[in-house]
């Protein structure tokens, strides 16, 4: 269990989030983060809240919340009592009586002819005929075939009309991307992995390793986020700052990042 919950703190720390914040967002108290971080089970309560912890906590960092259940009940084998109470097994059904059996039969097959015999016809349905058209007057247009709609990724838009983000991964890196007040990414990108994201007015970029990760801003290459390891929070893009988020901009300062 304690390799377990020393993962989970790690994935926390590599996304830069304190272990209050978890507690804020998934109303679970520190005390129980803490004890599944530790691998104290016999701190937290007993039925199936340890898994639905280990779901929210999972979901919240943008972890896969089925397949870390899963790993927590392994590590926990023995340690922690099943969530659902086991039934009570039950003696082998007895048979009904012949004669019961015979007479239910009987009882079913008097119901069937009596419903066949006394049921109402139904009632002829009325065919609707359209009026007719003089042979001079009919005319019908041709067949149109219209394609399928396009399936391509969308393209890149001018500055004018919205943003356009692309994110590389050069090394793993804990990514957080808000569109237009729209929560789209909150994950670890894996290396070589690329990411599109559009928005209209802003985009607030997050990320956990700074060095790791490369972008581009509609179509144009950005500039350097910060240092291998570094935590860059809430860098705020939009048509105004664009020009010195991007290389080549004369005098374009670091991107810096959104207070609060």
């Amino acid at each position: 269990m304690s390799s377990f919950g020393e993962t989970l703190r790690r994935e926390r720390e590599v996304r830069g989030i304190d272990l209050r914040e978890v507690a804020e967002a998934t109303k679970i108290s520190v005390r129980f983060l803490q004890a599944i971080e530790t691998g104290r089970i016999d701190i937290l309560p007993g039925g199936i809240f340890p898994r639905a912890f280990v779901r929210q906590y999972a979901a919240y960092l943008g972890l896969d919340p089925e397949k870390t259940v899963a790993e927590f009940i392994y590590a926990t084998a023995g340690e922690m009592p099943p969530a659902v109470p086991r039934e009570t097994p039950m003696g082998p059904a007895r048979p009904l009586p012949l004669g019961v059996v015979a007479g239910g039969l009987v009882a079913l097959v008097i119901a069937l002819v009596a419903w066949r015999q006394f049921r109402p016809a139904p009632k002829p349905q009325p065919v609707a005929v359209a009026p007719a058209t003089p042979a001079a007057a009919s005319t019908f247009p041709e067949d149109r075939v219209y394609p399928p709609p396009s399936v391509t990724a969308p393209a890149v838009l001018p500055a004018s009309e919205g943003l356009v983000l692309d994110l590389t991964a050069n090394e793993a890196c804990w990514v957080a991307v808000q569109a237009d007040g729209v929560r789209l990414i909150d994950r670890v990108m894996a290396q070589g992995e690329t990411q599109r994201l559009n928005a209209k007015r802003e985009i607030v970029l997050s990320v956990g390793n700074a060095g790791g990760v490369a972008f581009r801003l509609n179509g144009r290459p950005g500039v350097s986020l910060g240092k291998e390891g570094e935590v860059r929070r809430n860098i705020v893009i939009t048509h105004e700052s664009l020009s010195s988020l991007v290389e080549g901009a004369a005098g374009a300062p670091a991107p810096s990042p959104r207070s609060g």
